[in-house]
């Protein structure tokens, strides 16, 4: 009590937190048994029927037609986004951290991460004003090259790739940030020393900065692991269209259509505790995994 006390400034700071997690957090994980139930918003979760069999409404998701083609929608465009996500940040941190020129380090870094704060309604405008299949300046110059204009956004072999090259642009230069503060956290005598031993700057980067930033690498690794099954709602949501529904309906989406917009919130609340599970899987296989690098989060 005299340690709490002692700090009880801190505590304090910390207080707004500790109640935001537990207002917005923990306390609505009761609403979990609703997946169990048969809820009617009327009688409300205590006064709604049990489900019976308990397991109805994740018998009814499995039974869909759709369940094979959403799960494999849903991990692969995941997985694409992981893939082909992870390493653009990590590399544009590195540069405009080797880069020497403040000006121009500062301008590269402002204008990365700006698409950050742009809403997917305006970046579908503007994947639009370049991708569109009739006025897109992309398709214009394909034209003007002689070749036959794309529909990038209504083509089952491109939607996929608009998403993760979308996804790329937009968190950029936002995920490079996490990683130059790492950088900025390394030891600069090591860098010091390699000079001396006449180490060149891509040795520097390979033998000191990646080894340096690796713990952070493999918790933001871990973390996106545990999102595997979200794949980005609001995007999909916005950018697809009826044409790409066989590559880019995903779990989250399905609900949304199934679930809510039926009222069927019992099998919304089902999925969603169905991803939360596979979720925490595969946070604990990942961890368990980095464990033997030394590089758990727990």
């Amino acid at each position: 009590m005299k340690s709490v006390l002692a700090y009880k400034e801190f505590y304090l700071m910390l207080l707004p937190g500790v109640v935001y997690y537990l207002v917005y957090k923990y306390f609505p994980m009761y609403g979990v048994v609703i997946a169990f139930k048969n809820y009617d918003m009327m009688e409300g979760i205590l006064g709604s029927s049990w489900a019976d069999p308990w397991y109805k409404h994740f018998q009814q998701f499995y039974e869909s037609p759709y369940f094979t083609q959403l799960l494999t929608n849903t991990f692969l465009i995941s997985i694409y986004k992981l893939l082909f996500g992870m390493a653009p940040p990590i590399l544009l941190a590195i540069l405009l951290n080797e880069c020497r020129v403040r000006w121009f380090k500062t301008l590269v870094q402002t204008l990365s991460y700006m698409p950050h704060f742009l809403s997917w309604v305006i970046i579908y405008g503007i994947l639009l004003m370049f991708l569109s299949q009739d006025s897109g300046i992309v398709n214009r110059w394909i034209v003007d090259a002689g070749s036959s204009a794309i529909p990038f956004l209504t083509s089952t072999e491109w939607f996929r790739s608009v998403l993760v090259g979308s996804e790329i642009w937009q968190n950029l230069g936002w995920g490079a940030i996490i990683y130059l503060a790492a950088i900025a956290g390394i030891d600069p005598t090591l860098y010091e020393a390699a000079r001396v031993d006449g180490a060149s700057r891509l040795r520097m980067v390979w033998h000191i900065t990646l080894p340096g930033i690796r713990h952070v690498i493999v918790l933001l690794l871990i973390l996106r692991l545990g999102h595997m099954l979200d794949a980005g709602f609001e995007q999909i949501y916005i950018l697809y269209n009826v044409h790409v529904y066989p590559v880019a309906d995903i779990l989250d989406t399905w609900v949304f259509r199934t679930g809510l917009e039926q009222w069927n919130y019992s099998l919304a609340s089902a999925v969603g505790l169905f991803k939360s599970v596979i979720g925490f899987i595969l946070v604990y296989i990942s961890n368990s995994l980095s464990k033997r690098w030394g590089e758990g989060i727990w």
